[in-house]
Order: structure tokens, then sequence, then C-alpha cells
């Protein structure tokens, strides 16, 4: 993955509905993002143009009304991630494991900033 600020967005697959958005920054094998309810730290190694990490969601903000982050429960949730890159996007596929059930999504990132 190329060290940068990107958009994130998220969609649940397996059948279960529902999608997320936010930014996270990947530098030199670690990874730091959030949203409005979540924020992310993490891990990753880089082959070719593949690369796979771990990444813990934990929640910062209690959500409003009706909204349901995606992985935003009280517990922090660890989350294995997969997925390939080019010089300006990348797609990524992981599983999450909230609570005793596993959450599997896809996700399509854009490049925001270039970060040394």
């Amino acid at each position: 993955m190329r060290n940068g600020l990107y958009s994130i967005h998220v969609t649940l697959l397996d059948g279960r509905v529902g999608k997320g958005s936010g930014v996270i920054l990947f530098r030199n094998g670690q990874v730091l993002g959030g949203d409005a309810y979540l924020y992310y730290t993490g891990s990753y190694t880089v082959k070719a143009n593949t690369f796979k990490g771990e990444v813990l969601v934990q929640r910062h903000t209690t959500p409003r009304d009706n909204d349901s982050p995606l992985f935003g429960g009280p517990a922090p949730v660890g989350i294995g991630v997969t997925g390939t890159f080019t010089d300006t996007e990348a797609t990524m596929t992981g599983t999450a494991l909230v609570g005793k059930a596993s959450q599997i999504f896809g996700a399509t990132l854009r490049k925001l900033a270039d970060i040394d």
C-alpha cells in the first residue's frame, strides 16, 4: 500500500446490509483513521501490489438517535484485512469479529493526499 491519506467506503457483504465512510492513513506499515463515531489503528505489510493487515476499531463517540456504526459497539473490534492497490486507489476485503459474530465487508479506497 502506498503511503497516503485515503477515503474509505465500506459495504457489508454476505447478505448483510450496511455502509460506512471515513478517512484512513497508511504510512510505513501503520494504519490510522476514523469517521464520525469510530477510530481505527493497526498495522499492515506489503508484497508487490497486495497488502494485508490487522486493524482495531474503537468507538470515540456514542451514536445519535438511529445511527448505527458498522463495527462500533462499546467493545473494540478486531479486523483482518487483505487488498490490492495501485498508485491512486485500492480495494480491500476483511472480516470483523463483532461479539461472537463475523461480519464480512468490502471497501474501496481513493488516495486523497501523499504522505512522506
